[in-house]
């Protein structure tokens, strides 16, 4: 939790509440179902986090966006986007019943009232958002392809409606169709630990 406040100090006593109550919840719920490795619990606010949390470091949404968190798993980064943004409403699916289910338990244990959650493959949502986020689920171009049908046209934030991805390494190839669409932030220019040297936020224009 210690790691949170260092690089988001102004957090409300709510939001700190709601961060400090995810180590036990996590904890417990993967005891009982795979939710995180085995190994990677012990790191739950550096690897998940403060990893989801990268996205408001470089990305602001204004109150009322309307986010869906693609292949959220046990919740992030939609869960941790929820606690930082309480006017911002996120909808978080996941194609994995126990993962997504988890979720959901966590969001109704800190009481978040703006997330809600669904076992869903992605090509199977018809809700329409501002931006689609996601940690690395599948290569970005595939991705474009499956989320186009989900983005609203009108913007209604600073930054144009779209994907916004946690990948690591390099994406050059990876991006090479889209550079003109997208932008690579690093996550080491903003946080210090090795964990993120590699790792980077992309931002994908969609047009509709």
């Amino acid at each position: 939790m210690e790691l949170i406040l260092k690089y988001f100090p102004d957090l409300t006593s709510d939001q700190q509440r709601q961060f400090a109550a995810l180590d036990a919840l996590y904890s417990d719920w993967n005891s009982k179902i795979n939710v995180i490795s085995r190994k990677d619990i012990a790191h739950l606010y550096e690897h998940h986090v403060l990893h989801s949390l990268a996205i408001p470091k470089f990305i602001r949404f204004r109150a009322g966006t309307s986010v869906l968190d693609f292949g959220t798993g046990g919740g992030f980064p939609g869960i941790p986007l929820a606690i930082y943004y309480p006017d911002v409403r996120f909808h978080l699916i996941d194609s994995t019943g126990k993962k997504v289910g988890v979720a959901g338990e966590v969001a109704r244990a800190i009481g978040l009232k703006n997330v809600t959650v669904s076992h869903r493959r992605a090509e199977d949502e018809i809700g329409k958002y501002d931006f689609v986020v996601s940690r690395a689920v599948m290569p970005i171009a595939d991705m474009l392809k499956i989320i186009r049908k989900n983005i609203v046209k009108t913007n209604k934030n600073a930054f144009p409606n779209g994907l916004i991805c946690l990948k690591g390494g390099d994406l050059n190839e990876e991006i090479r169709t889209i550079k003109h669409l997208s932008s690579v932030y690093e996550l080491k220019k903003i946080f210090e630990e090795t964990y993120f040297e590699t790792k980077k936020l992309v931002h994908v224009i969609i047009k509709v």
